[in-house]
């Protein structure tokens, strides 16, 4: 056997053995998508926002931090009722504001936006990996459907092609959910960026 021939020998040994351990990762994005699909629909229920409280709750923090009444400003800013994110982090800023501690707020909202950051990454990295999975998964089996087909072996030819088939649907049908999925909340967390942004400017106004 010469060079060559140990090199191709080599790469579709190489090749082959991955086949399985995509199948299995297809499956888990498969499953991991459809879980996300749930966790969205959850969050989809409890977003609730109100421009009305959220001004009249950011005026009255407002006029007690001016007053230099930490405690009342606090319990005003805690009765935020909004997307669960941004009343997290008006829960957060309480805290603080309550010790008088308002230079930590930019540093709150830092830490918010790094929370919405992480959100978006679980479904951004299935929409990206689960389509380019399901291109090796379809790629892999072609190899053994060729051989099968030069041998005139149409049971391995047909095996092979559908699993490559099958692969290329499950990988389409876990990146599309994700791409979805990555698009919406990134609208959703623009706005409760903006609501924090709102908050924070308010809160740090000047007479």
């Amino acid at each position: 056997m010469d060079i060559t021939s140990y090199i191709f020998e080599t790469l579709y040994i190489f090749s082959s053995t991955l086949l399985y351990p995509v199948i299995i990762t297809l499956i888990l994005l498969a499953v991991y998508s459809l879980m996300l699909t749930g966790e969205f629909i959850s969050e989809l229920l409890k977003r609730k926002r109100d421009t009305e409280n959220l001004e009249l709750c950011c005026n009255s923090t407002r006029k007690h931090i001016l007053g230099k009444d930490f405690e009342k400003a606090a319990s005003s800013l805690s009765l935020l009722k909004q997307n669960f994110l941004v009343k997290n982090f008006a829960l957060s800023a309480a805290g603080h504001i309550k010790k008088g501690n308002l230079l930590s707020l930019e540093w709150i909202v830092q830490e918010y936006e790094i929370k919405m950051a992480k959100r978006l990454e679980k479904t951004r990295i299935v929409a990206t990996i689960s389509p380019m999975v399901g291109l090796m998964g379809t790629l892999i089996p072609l190899g053994p459907a060729l051989i099968g087909l030069s041998q005139g072996n149409i049971e391995e030819l047909a095996n092979n092609l559908m699993i490559a088939f099958a692969t290329t649907v499950i990988g389409l049908f876990a990146g599309s959910i994700g791409y979805v999925l990555t698009q919406i909340r990134k609208r959703w967390y623009w706005q409760d960026m903006a609501d924090i942004d709102y908050i924070l400017d308010t809160l740090e106004a000047k007479e």
